[in-house]
């Protein structure tokens, strides 16, 4: 694994400096979602992020399309429109991402307002500018309007299994409506659904119980430093640690805005989509995580008991099976290996606030991938099994969405 520990601006630190000028190699298109990433990180950690940079980034995708810059090779997607000739890009981008900001994190409204008028105010007064505003806005209503009725907002309905009297945790399970969402791209939640998690008399389990009890412990002594780095870096769960992955593809010589809209879509309803089907699967399968386990055995009298094992990082509040985290990377690299086809891959990398800023670089999928499920279980949150069948998942959704959209 190739590391690099330099302080770096994540896409959280840009909050400061949104109207800052582009990076090199940057367009449009790549400027706005550091700045969208910005934004949404204020939504908290989890997968509501995931949905809200999907609203957005398709929506800028379709007012592009719209616009029919590529000579028509893309079509719009949710929002079914066509631009007046010379509509402006640059406004359509502004203006989309605009308004489902505002929309979507209405807490960032000022910051958001002052960064699409600097925005504004840099393209040239005319019709153009006039009409891609206006194709932004009318792309980002439509997109909007689909996102109102996909149940994310659903009534709460879960509750953990239990008999009168019993306790239970006190803590709410989160995402609980998220198998009940209308996907971007599948047909339905349970479309990918994977075999049950393996069973607590199997070999498996066996090796994956020690695994996490060993490497995952908060004061474990298995656990190397470059691990204990690894896992804090995918502590992490918001849009600003996956999708600066994409930038070193976004930016590589004679890409179109048209194929980058094209691209961020993609990887954001990969990984959306992805995100749906986990929950899905978690909530079916309702497996335990490491700390409930290992406290108690593990169910298996070939396991030691640890009644006090803690693990890295605090458990996420949703079932273990499978790791999120992992469908997230497999959705993602699936995208991003469908872009590339036959040409070499980029250096990839990403920062993370939770590891101090410090970057992280891979020079292969697999590379990106495997060191996710790494992280996972040196967290201590999940089992081997379970980030490896989590990877598997992500694949076969963003494979959907590249065959598909």
């Amino acid at each position: 694994m190739k590391t690099s520990f330099a302080a770096a601006v994540t896409c959280l630190g840009l909050l400061g400096a949104l109207g800052s000028p582009s990076r090199a190699g940057a367009d449009v298109i790549t400027d706005w979602n550091d700045k969208a990433c910005a934004i949404v990180a204020k939504l908290g950690p989890g997968a509501g992020g995931h949905r809200a940079m999907a609203v957005v980034q398709v929506s800028v995708y379709d007012a592009v399309s719209a616009i029919g810059t590529d000579g028509g090779k893309y079509k719009p997607y949710i929002a079914k429109l066509a631009a007046p000739a010379g509509a402006s890009v640059a406004a359509a981008v502004a203006a989309a991402n605009h308004v489902t900001l505002a929309e979507l994190v209405p807490s960032e409204k000022s910051s958001i307002d002052s960064t699409y008028q600097a925005a504004i105010d840099h393209i040239p007064d005319g019709q153009p500018k006039v009409d891609g505003i206006a194709i932004g806005e009318k792309a980002a209503a439509a997109v909007l309007a689909r996102a109102a009725a996909d149940g994310s907002n659903a009534p709460d309905t879960y509750r953990p299994r239990t008999t009168p009297g019993t306790y239970v945790p006190t803590l709410t399970p989160v995402f609980t409506q998220w198998p009940g969402r209308t996907p971007w791209v599948m047909t339905r939640a349970d479309q990918f659904r994977p075999a049950p998690p393996p069973s607590i008399s199997s070999e498996i389990w066996l090796r994956d119980y020690n695994e996490v009890k060993s490497l995952g412990a908060k004061n474990s002594t298995t656990r190397t430093a470059e691990q204990t780095a690894i896992a804090r870096f995918w502590e992490e769960t918001r849009p600003l640690l996956y999708h600066p992955v994409l930038r070193p593809v976004a930016t590589q010589p004679g890409r179109s805005i048209a194929q980058n809209a094209h691209l961020y879509a993609a990887a954001a309803m990969a990984i959306d989509d992805a995100l749906i089907a986990v929950f899905d699967a978690k909530y079916a399968y309702l497996f335990w995580r490491p700390i409930t386990a290992i406290r108690n055995g593990g169910g298996n009298a070939s396991l030691t008991q640890d009644v006090g094992w803690t693990p890295l990082i605090a458990t996420p509040m949703h079932p273990e099976y499978p790791c999120a985290h992992c469908v997230s990377s497999g959705a993602i690299a699936a995208v991003i290996e469908a872009e590339l086809g036959s040409a070499s891959l980029p250096i990839l990398s990403s920062s993370s606030p939770t590891a101090d800023g410090a970057v992280r670089q891979w020079r292969s999928l697999n590379e990106f991938m495997e060191e996710v499920q790494a992280a996972r279980i040196y967290d201590g949150v999940h089992y081997r099994n379970s980030a490896q069948v989590g990877t598997a998942l992500g694949q076969s959704v963003g494979k959907l969405v590249v065959q598909k959209f």
